[in-house]
């Protein structure tokens, strides 16, 4: 299977050290989502919707580890039951909202990626199927929030005297 890229996002954030850990925390947070020009008939109607999801590659992750811990607490935590960017396919998810639309280029906030991420795909947030209200936050219920890498990162070096 070959996935290639759709476009490029750009966002505030050039290092993992501030970039928000989630789109919440990054609300005020606005990017460009630039569209390739040979894609861009796919736009049609996007500025319809108030929220897209933006599919990207995790291009600086760094190195998969299928069990680590994770930027919201220090206990390890399989990859597949956390939001972890070091992932065996590398594929991020952020639900941002669409403010503008400019010929190729989508005006967002909330983006929580690095500068020059690849797109890979974006959707509609559409509340009509989107929405779960009996969902849970699995073991994460009861945690504090952190709000980006940096917070995570000490938290965890002062626990384990390491750098993520």
């Amino acid at each position: 299977m070959e996935i290639s890229p759709i476009g490029v996002i750009h966002s505030p954030f050039t290092a993992k050290e501030e970039c928000p850990i989630q789109p919440a925390y990054a609300s005020e947070a606005e990017g460009r989502v630039e569209v390739f020009p040979e894609f861009a008939a796919g736009l049609k109607d996007v500025e319809t919707f108030s929220h897209i999801y933006l599919l990207y590659a995790f291009d600086r992750a760094g190195d998969v580890e299928l069990v680590r811990p994770t930027f919201l607490d220090d206990t390890p935590r399989g990859v597949f039951a956390s939001r972890h960017p070091c992932r065996p396919n590398g594929i991020g998810l952020s639900l941002v909202r669409l403010l503008d639309r400019q010929g190729n280029v989508l005006v967002v906030s909330g983006i929580d990626v690095l500068d020059e991420t690849p797109l890979l795909d974006i959707k509609p947030y559409m509340p009509m199927y989107d929405v779960v209200e009996s969902a849970s936050n699995g073991w994460a219920s009861d945690l504090p929030w952190r709000q980006n890498r940096a917070t995570a990162s000490k938290a965890l070096q002062s626990r384990q005297g390491t750098e993520l």
